[in-house]
């Protein structure tokens, strides 16, 4: 058997599935597509309860020789302004070591956070370092966006298995090793205000805004405090009341309310990725009638050498090799598919893979789709 007669056998199968699968859609296209339910406290968060976000300026030292060089010149003068805090009176000019390196620190700061309470701080070099392995980080307060201190960061940095070594003039490295973190490496100074004690009304927001999911969640809060009152704003916040019963306890209401469980709404959405060829589909993602046409052009070039040698008992000439190009160019035959009324996306990629369409092929089939208004989702190419 020849391959163009298995590629027509697979192409014909895979007409048939969809065929099929399209009548399969339109007898079925009654039945209400179901869904995971899932607690409120998986798609909502608390208004005003929430992270902060923190940066500061600091020092790693301790490097074996892969420190920021002579031409990092913020490096040098932090690292004599830190001497100087310390007693020790340098001419920045008379600095010149590669042990350290000047970095930045990032953390968040949890809602609840008190006094005492060590948070993980990320560590990144803003200089010409080769390498924080091995590094320590000097005490660096962490500022929050109105400029006050609200934590302290100090000490190892774990680089999760990264280094870096050369010799000979040859070097390895694995991960990447100018950024890592100090777990647990930083000590909350001031807390944050967010204080529930005495509230009687709260505002959920929905991490993804849909108005069929707001309008679930005030129904399964209405029939879970008969007492209470919830209602959907817009799309992205309901707001809920706390009972009469609980009013002295906020916190505990919270814990009942978020442990309500509803089925969120879906949104259509095709996901493409052309790397791996991932194809991901979010709800009950459905095609118009569609006819799709596809050919591909492949263009090979192919390079060959040849030798050239001399004519015998010739005392002039010497053997040459002679590079000689190819170039073919091959248009494949134009595959040809008729997508039914109702057809899940789901089947027409099975179809697409059944004939061998590559994942780029694949993303430009579903942008041509959507051009012409038969994808009925959000398509995503990452």
């Amino acid at each position: 058997m020849t391959l163009q007669n298995q590629h027509t056998k697979l192409l014909i199968a895979a007409l048939a599935a969809v065929a099929l699968l399209a009548v399969a859609s339109a007898t079925e296209s009654s039945v209400q597509v179901g869904g995971a339910s899932v607690p409120l406290r998986d798609i909502v968060d608390v208004y005003g309860v929430r992270d902060n976000q923190l940066v500061g300026y600091g020092l790693v030292v301790g490097l074996a020789g892969t420190g920021d060089g002579t031409q990092a010149k913020f490096t040098i003068q932090s690292l004599a302004n830190a001497l100087r805090r310390m007693g020790v009176v340098v001419p920045p000019a008379a600095i010149r070591v590669r042990n350290a390196a000047a970095v930045m620190v990032t953390a968040d700061l949890p809602a609840f956070a008190r006094p005492g309470t060590r948070i993980d701080v990320n560590v990144a070099s803003v200089g010409d370092a080769k390498s924080l392995t091995g590094g320590t980080l000097l005490r660096t307060p962490l500022q929050g966006p109105d400029g006050r201190v609200y934590a302290l960061a100090q000490g190892p940095l774990s680089l999760g298995g990264g280094f870096t070594a050369s010799g000979g003039g040859a070097s390895v490295s694995k991960n990447h090793t100018t950024a890592g973190t100090v777990p647990a490496g930083a000590l909350v100074e001031r807390s944050v205000g967010v204080d529930i004690a005495g509230r009687t009304t709260f505002d959920l927001q929905l991490r993804e805004p849909a108005f069929t999911t707001a309008h679930r969640i005030e129904q399964a809060l209405r029939q879970a405090f008969t007492d209470g009152v919830a209602r959907a704003v817009d799309a992205g916040t309901v707001h809920v009341s706390v009972p009469s019963s609980l009013h002295d306890r906020p916190v505990e209401f919270l814990s009942l309310a978020l442990a309500v469980e509803i089925r969120p709404d879906v949104p259509a959405r095709v996901v493409l990725n052309e790397r791996t060829g991932t194809v991901v589909l979010g709800g009950d993602v459905k095609l118009s009638r569609v006819a799709i046409t596809h050919g591909s052009l492949t263009i090979s070039v192919a390079e060959t050498f040849a030798v050239s040698q001399p004519p015998p008992f010739s005392q002039q000439g010497e053997t040459v090799v002679v590079p000689e190009g190819d170039v073919l160019a091959d248009e494949e035959q134009a595959r040809s598919l008729t997508v039914g009324e109702g057809t899940r996306v789901e089947d027409l990629v099975d179809a697409l893979q059944k004939i061998g369409v590559t994942p780029r092929d694949m993303i430009a089939i579903f942008e041509a789709i959507r051009a012409a208004g038969a994808l009925h989702a959000e398509l995503v190419v990452i």
